[in-house]
């Protein structure tokens, strides 16, 4: 009579195994440079609306110039949106304004705004900075950005920019 094995050998789980720690080890890397991608894409998306929302809030507070923190564009943390004011001017989502360094990234980035000196009690500038969470992991290039409104970045974003000659020196996103 003929033996009849039920089952699989040793070595054919050794080679299933060493097959899908091949797949894994090509895949995972893949996987983290996506999501820097993505979470960049969302850092300059952020920035952009920064940009939009100080130009609101200054043509909507002329009498105080360019907003003095992110928290100010965002939502008030007791009302939330029913009454806009120049403390809480209800520009940008409570998400993107709670984004600061002693608070929560938002995908993977902290972001700052920096007022320029007060001219007569008037802000007339700022410097808008997003750098990552964790630079390698959440992700990589840094982005800020002036009342110009254009958005530059450096390859390696490890922390925030506070003037506007720091911005300056960055490169243009094309």
């Amino acid at each position: 009579m003929a033996k009849h094995s039920k089952g699989f050998s040793l070595i054919e789980l050794l080679i299933v195994v060493a097959i899908i720690l091949i797949i894994a080890a090509i895949a995972i890397p893949n996987l983290l440079r996506a999501r820097i991608a993505a979470n960049e894409s969302s850092a300059v998306s952020s920035i952009r609306t920064m940009n939009t929302a100080e130009v609101s809030y200054q043509s909507a507070y002329p009498t105080v110039g360019f907003s003095s923190t992110l928290a100010a564009l965002g939502p008030s943390a007791s009302n939330g949106c029913t009454t806009p004011a120049s403390t809480n001017a209800c520009l940008i989502d409570w998400v993107v304004a709670q984004a600061s360094v002693v608070g929560t990234p938002k995908s993977g980035y902290y972001f700052s705004d920096t007022p320029a000196a007060a001219v007569s009690g008037i802000i007339p500038g700022y410097t808008l900075s997003g750098a990552p969470a964790s630079v390698n992991q959440t992700g990589v290039r840094g982005f800020c950005s002036n009342n110009d409104a254009v958005i530059r970045f450096t390859a390696v974003g490890s922390s925030q920019v506070t003037t506007t000659a720091g911005c300056a020196a960055y490169l243009a996103l094309q």
